[in-house]
């Protein structure tokens, strides 16, 4: 039960301080979810009351069984332009038929996630490299940073087609911007900055939405112009069984199973990026997180909700004001509740211009430079990599950012797997020590004797870089009368990985070279018997380390060939 609901383990060691900083956390996320479930709706072509239904019951289930402690699920910006630009191809958007495709789309969405989850399929993730996932996450607070000028400045964009444009089109109409809403914007990002720097346990998002209210309220901005979320409607959602019938699913599964990825891939990104910060506290279990997720659109369908996954900036906002469990996600959604029932009227007032604030300064949290500029001294295929994943979101979307990433990942990894590491070896003094010849001055190169370790699974991508490594060293080597190839780092060979050794005998052989190997592990060895390898190196020419090869006139070994194999 608990492996079902991670929220039950939590429970455990749960304290009377943890409760008012996820309550402080919830009512923060809560009043975000108000005014961000409405317009992700309008985007997805739903009414604005669709978006309110997604913010309660997918995020109250997911906070049960999910295993971050700070995602925040519910609508968010980019699955609903997916959903609006898949949907509509099956309906018109505005109609009772639309209604019902986009309901239908989030139950099937569910159990996507939750068969990808049940059949283990998480490992997906792992072809999210940490610097897919840190460059997918600095272009999305780029985009979500930018996305908030319009209700930072009082600026609304017209004909732009783009990010960049919409960047452009901001930098030229500066002249336009709104002085209420833009003072209103820097005073709310005044009180964020300096509330969390004098006040680091308290809330300053809460501070800011309730001041802001009071403003607006008192002063009259709505008469001067500057945007509020304005009348809300009211009343919770029914229950219904979404329909099925009439589908057409050749067309209709394809678009499912993209936005079943694209939730999964945000929620683990999201995750990963804010548990890095708590890694004493918990992990992030992929299976589990398809799971929740699937369970969280599954009965979320049943009450008239479109498809969820995490946000980058609620989770932002909910870690940054101090969530520690998932019960801030249960407080928020219970916040989405209260406001249908009883206080929309309250929040009416509420000027645009803060939430944007709250939103700019969260995201942008989520940006980590050192990181990147670490993974520029130290490994710069994972640097080329985050930047793949940053550019490629920023310039073909979120969905083809991402698989971008994971396309670049792949061919980094097929073109280091296909480069293993080879050092050639020298005897260190007299000694029975051989060390590799670039790092270690006193080892000594014996022009009469090749020895080199190979430090990887051997098979078809890289049996080629063996080859040719064997050949250069035969080149370089005229005198070489021996070769020695140390296996105690070859943990598997496949056939093509045997065909390539039996080359490099036949290589050596003809330029009147013996071939010997050493330190080979017991599967390797039982596969060399079973092909025949074994005997066509010669079992004299197998030893247990490279002295045997080299130091002992007639080479041979101190210990029997062993094998399982009969």
């Amino acid at each position: 039960m608990n492996n079902l609901f991670p929220l039950l383990n939590v429970f455990k060691s749960y304290s009377k301080a943890w409760l008012k900083q996820d309550l402080f956390a919830g009512l923060v996320v809560g009043v975000m979810l108000i005014p961000q479930g409405m317009a992700y709706a309008m985007i997805a072509g739903l009414p604005p009351i669709y978006g309110l239904y997604t913010a309660i019951v997918p995020t109250i289930v997911y906070a049960i069984m999910g295993t971050s402690r700070h995602v925040s699920v519910g609508p968010v910006a980019m699955d609903s332009l997916i959903l609006i630009a898949g949907a509509s191809a099956f309906a018109a958007i505005g109609t009772d038929e639309y209604l019902v495709v986009t309901v239908a789309m989030t139950l099937i969405v569910g159990l996507l996630q939750l068969s990808m989850g049940f059949l283990r399929l998480g490992f997906i993730a792992n072809f999210l490299s940490k610097p897919v996932i840190l460059g997918f996450t600095f272009a999305a607070a780029v985009i979500i940073s930018i996305k908030q000028f319009k209700y930072l400045l009082g600026i609304t964009p017209v004909g732009v087609d783009g990010l960049f444009d919409e960047f452009v089109y901001y930098v030229t109409h500066l002249h336009f911007t709104h002085m209420p809403t833009m003072l209103m914007a820097i005073g709310s990002l005044v009180l964020l900055i300096g509330g969390k720097k004098l006040l680091p346990k308290w809330p300053s998002s809460l501070l800011v939405v309730v001041v802001g209210m009071g403003l607006s309220y008192i002063l009259g901005m709505e008469q001067m112009g500057v945007s509020l979320v304005g009348q809300l409607p009211g009343g919770l959602p029914d229950f219904s069984v979404p329909v099925l019938e009439g589908l057409p699913w050749a067309r209709f599964l394809p678009l499912a199973l993209t936005l079943s990825l694209m939730g999964f891939v945000e929620i683990y990104s999201i995750g990963q990026r804010l548990q890095s910060k708590h890694k004493a506290e918990y992990e992030i279990h992929a299976n589990k997180e398809l799971v929740g997720l699937g369970m969280a659109n599954i009965i979320g369908s049943f009450f008239r909700t479109f498809p969820a996954t995490a946000s980058f900036s609620r989770s932002a906002v909910n870690e940054s004001a101090g969530a520690k469990t998932g019960l801030a996600s249960i407080f928020a959604s219970l916040i989405v509740v209260l406001a249908l029932l009883f206080f929309m009227p309250v929040f009416q007032y509420l000027p645009h211009a803060v939430l944007g604030a709250i939103i700019f300064l969260a995201v942008l949290g989520l940006i980590d430079f050192k990181i990147a500029k670490s993974l520029w001294i130290t490994d710069r295929y994972d640097f080329v990599m985050l930047m793949a994943s940053f550019l490629g979101t920023l310039v073909f979307g979120i969905e083809w950012g991402i698989g971008f990433g994971i396309l670049i990942s792949l061919l980094v990894l097929v073109y280091k797997t296909s480069k293993p590491h080879m050092a050639e070896l020298g005897r260190v003094g007299d000694s029975t020590y051989f060390r590799n010849l670039k790092r270690f001055e006193s080892a000594v190169d014996d022009p009469h004797i090749g020895i080199l370790r190979f430090d990887a699974r051997l098979f078809f991508a890289n049996v080629g870089s063996l080859k040719s490594k064997v050949e250069m060293m035969v080149k370089q080597k005229p005198t070489m009368k021996k070769f020695v190839l140390d296996a105690q780092s070859m943990i598997d060979a496949d056939s093509s990985g045997i065909e390539g050794l039996e080359d490099i005998i036949r290589h050596l052989h003809d330029h009147q070279i013996e071939f010997h190997m050493v330190s080979i592990i017991g599967p390797v060895r039982d596969k060399f018997f079973k092909t025949g390898l074994s005997e066509k190196i010669g079992l004299d020419h197998i030893h247990d380390c490279i002295a045997d090869a080299i130091l002992i006139d007639d080479a041979k070994t101190k210990l029997s060939y062993q094998t399982n194999v009969k």
